[in-house]
């Protein structure tokens, strides 16, 4: 009891700075270690504010950020740079197999990858069902269930997901080529 009060008391007497270092190689140890164990690829500054589950057929790009995950499914999943998702993401990469010998479904599963590009930003308890694709810039609006294509740069949501805004395509290459990344 007294070395773990003891550890208490010299985190609490650090200053901001270390503190916030310390704070966020706890979060790292929670959260993005099991997802660099698992997943097949990680780029660089992965950042998991919640707990993240993975397949061993994810691939992550640089500087993703989740705020909570799970993915379900033994497909693919590709997610490109500079991603950012809300709570409570849910990723599906896999169906019942209802074409088989059996009703409602068979045994086998049909695995689709999804697939999301660069600079896109999913909202919280968004649903990207399998053989999904979302374009780079895109963003998409919490509480969606995607299926299917998301263009470059559109803004969809709803159940199901339609594309209801653009993004201004000169303003998001500008600030891109300036390297304004979030």
């Amino acid at each position: 009891m007294v070395p773990l009060l003891a550890k208490l008391l010299t985190f609490l007497v650090f200053p901001r700075r270390i503190r916030e270092r310390l704070r966020k190689r706890i979060v790292f140890s929670l959260y993005g270690l099991p997802v660099w164990r698992r997943a097949k690829r990680v780029g660089k500054e992965l950042h998991c504010n919640g707990p993240v589950r993975v397949t061993r057929r994810t691939e992550l790009g640089d500087h993703v950020n989740f705020n909570g995950a799970v993915f379900f499914g033994g497909g693919e999943v590709k997610i490109g740079s500079w991603f950012h998702s809300g709570e409570g993401l849910k990723i599906f990469t896999r169906n019942h197999n209802y074409k088989g010998e059996a009703i409602p479904y068979d045994d086998g599963f049909v695995l689709k990858p999804v697939t999301i590009g660069d600079c896109v930003w999913v909202g919280a308890y968004v649903i990207l069902l399998p053989g999904t694709t979302i374009g780079d810039g895109a963003i998409i609006q919490a509480g969606s269930v995607v299926h299917g294509e998301i263009p470059p740069m559109a803004i969809a949501g709803g159940n199901p997901a339609k594309v209801f805004a653009w993004r201004d395509k000169e303003h998001y290459l500008r600030l891109k080529e300036a390297g304004r990344f979030h």
